[in-house]
């Protein structure tokens, strides 16, 4: 059996957690099965049963709206995907982007189709911000997709429900399988030489976030919780990637702002190399997600994996991989009608978020207890090993099936 993975992002041209899933999913397969990850870029990788083949945007001629660009490029190169002949026994979509992409597959090879679900449209409003009416054209796509998929995975029991709240999708069809974490690259590390390359002074505490800017991961209320916060830190923003200029500017303004309360507020405005990121986890007194909305939120098990404790807004699959007064804390996030907009009351959502981080930063042994039960939690729940098997098993009953 071989399997055909869609995604647009794939490394190095890697940017959230979509991407990271579809990265260590097809090597953790790779191990007993032929697997081809056709994507969106200029990849051109073989090794033993893994081949990763970037499938690139012709646009020259283009002269539609600059927000339409993301949805007819993604359209564009889902057809290509499949103009390429496709061997395949099953075809497994990642985000969006590579919707069209299954759809054609599926109809046109007549093999079963998979979606992993990362997040869904009707759930992030704010993405019009980004797609502009495009964004119509997204919610239309992905309810088409899961409406007509073989199997559909949901990364989280909560993504579960979202999804059969949201569409119809057969329960017989519907799985749940969590993201997963390689534990031998994310581990505690001794060395911290990246911290001072970037101002950050290795012997005083800090608060650390890793994420895009978007509306999405909530960083805007996480600046705008620094004025709350005890002074005795350093808070450290390894953000960039923004969505949209309003956002970037936005940011820019917070930060600002922020720095006007208290000293210590670094902003690192670019995505790091892994290597980096990893010190950076190793050595945090606290790492904070303070997501709106996130059907997982692998960064917290990234952080948890380096033993580092976690404080993070309680909504979606977080409440499943944070266990709150055992790994880190949980922050209620109340919002309108059970969508994730904006908080009812975000400067009390910035508050709440401000005292358990000052609870954890003044109280080193349970940070250090946390952190600890963290990095177990991440070894016994979420190997890569097991979720690949989880995810043969579904190819094997799809394939067999037929």
């Amino acid at each position: 059996m071989k399997v055909l993975l869609l995604t647009n992002e794939y490394p190095p041209h890697t940017y959230g957690g979509a991407g990271v899933h579809v990265e260590y999913l097809s090597r953790e397969l790779a191990r007993f099965m032929p697997v081809e990850v056709r994507c969106f870029g200029d990849q051109n990788f073989r090794s033993d049963n893994l081949v990763v083949r970037g499938f690139e945007l012709r646009a020259a001629d283009w002269n539609c709206p600059k927000p339409l660009r993301s949805t007819f490029g993604a359209v564009q190169r889902c057809t290509d995907f499949n103009g390429a002949d496709i061997e395949a026994q099953i075809v497994h979509c990642h985000t969006w982007y590579t919707h069209w992409g299954g759809i054609l597959a599926q109809k046109n090879y007549a093999i079963p189709l998979v979606i992993t679900v990362h997040s869904l449209e009707p759930l992030r409003p704010w993405k019009r911000e980004q797609l502009g009416a495009g964004y119509d054209f997204t919610v239309w796509l992905e309810k088409t997709a899961l409406e007509m998929a073989d199997a559909v995975i949901a990364v989280s029991k909560e993504t579960r429900e979202d999804i059969e709240r949201l569409f119809h999708v057969r329960p017989e069809r519907l799985h749940v399988i969590y993201n997963g974490i390689d534990l031998e690259e994310y581990k505690p590390v001794s060395s911290d030489d990246t911290l001072p390359r970037f101002g950050v002074d290795p012997a005083k505490p800090y608060l650390l976030f890793v994420g895009r800017i978007t509306r999405q991961k909530g960083i805007i209320h996480l600046v705008n919780a620094i004025q709350f916060m005890d002074d005795d830190f350093q808070v450290v923003l390894c953000a960039g990637a923004p969505d949209t200029p309003e956002i970037a500017a936005e940011m820019q303004t917070a930060v600002e702002r922020a720095k006007r309360f208290r000293e210590g507020v670094i902003w690192i405005d670019q995505m790091l190399e892994k290597k980096e990121v990893i010190q950076f986890y190793s050595h945090a007194a606290v790492f904070c997600c303070p997501s709106i909305y996130e059907p997982f939120g692998i960064i917290n098990l990234e952080a948890m994996a380096c033993e580092t404790a976690v404080v993070a807004s309680a909504v979606g699959g977080i409440k499943e991989v944070v266990v709150d007064g055992e790994t880190g804390f949980l922050v209620p996030v109340e919002q309108m009608n059970e969508s994730p907009f904006e908080p009812i009351e975000p400067e009390k959502f910035a508050r709440d978020l401000a005292a358990k981080i000052n609870e954890l930063m003044s109280d080193e042994p349970l940070r250090r207890r946390f952190g600890e039960a963290g990095r177990r939690r991440a070894e016994e729940k979420f190997s890569w090993a097991s979720i690949a098997r989880q995810t043969e098993r579904l190819y094997l009953e799809l394939v067999c099936d037929r």
